[in-house]
């Protein structure tokens, strides 16, 4: 396991074009890694810098947001001409707060549980996966339900979980040709990633289950993303009458 004195000390600091910057920890999927970007992100968020305008956590670093307009008047030592000046600003400021970063704490909260249809209309690849593998499709979906599963980060779609922790003996490339339509809900495999479909959209991912909840809601204006970076997730099996009967409640609005 990576030391994290170390991660902290020797993070790379990047421009990402001109307006922000990338910082990153490592470059695999990795819990320690996500743990310092959400630990960085979070700091960023309770300073409430003027200039900085969005931290957002990736899988193995954060990317930084930034005005350098409102940034020209602040004062950089031994200043580079060959690096932009509120990329210095920023900089230097990332690189004081990992000095003296506290990581959050190791999250003990329960799991978020995913209830997931299986198979079927629900999980058209299921059976290619169970193929790919040489299992049945009841051992994937056991595997699939017994990973320790943590949501790394939110992205490609409003609320789109990228989940890590999948077992390595389900893991399975992904289409190679992508559906146009995969339906509200689905979940799906992806190399060594596991996630579901929050809304309707394009993707390749192999699809082997469906779950009846509403990952994504818009009228919720302080949590539209049912899932954050850094949740641990659950998922369980659920037969098609609870589906419709948990997609019903979902609909209505009642829990």
């Amino acid at each position: 396991m990576d030391n994290i004195e170390d991660l902290l000390k020797n993070a790379k600091i990047q421009p990402l074009g001109e307006a922000a910057l990338q910082v990153s920890f490592g470059e695999t999927i990795n819990p320690q890694y996500s743990r310092c970007a959400r630990s960085l992100a979070a700091e960023l968020d309770k300073r409430a810098l003027p200039g900085i305008k969005e931290a957002e956590v990736g899988y193995t670093g954060v990317a930084i947001f930034y005005d350098p307009l409102l940034l020209r008047k602040e004062k950089v030592a031994n200043e580079d001409p060959n690096l932009s000046h509120s990329f210095q600003v920023i900089s230097n400021l990332v690189r004081e707060i990992l000095t003296n970063l506290k990581l959050s704490g190791e999250d003990n909260s329960p799991k978020v549980r995913v209830p997931v249809c299986y198979g079927g209309e629900y999980g058209p690849d299921l059976e290619y996966v169970a193929e790919y593998h040489k299992m049945t499709p009841e051992e994937v979906i056991k595997k699939h339900t017994s990973g320790d599963y943590l949501v790394y980060m939110i992205g490609f779609a409003p609320g789109f979980p990228y989940v890590g922790g999948l077992p390595e003996e389900i893991a399975t490339p992904r289409r190679s040709t992508p559906r146009l339509i995969i339906p509200k809900g689905s979940v799906g495999i992806a190399g060594s990633q596991t996630g579901a479909y929050p809304l309707e959209t394009p993707g390749g991912w192999q699809l082997i289950g469906r779950t009846p909840l509403e990952l994504f809601r818009p009228t919720d204006m302080e949590h539209p993303s049912v899932l954050s970076a850094g949740d641990r997730l659950e998922f369980y099996a659920i037969s098609e009458e609870e589906y419709k009967r948990i997609a019903a409640q979902e609909g209505s609005g009642t829990k």
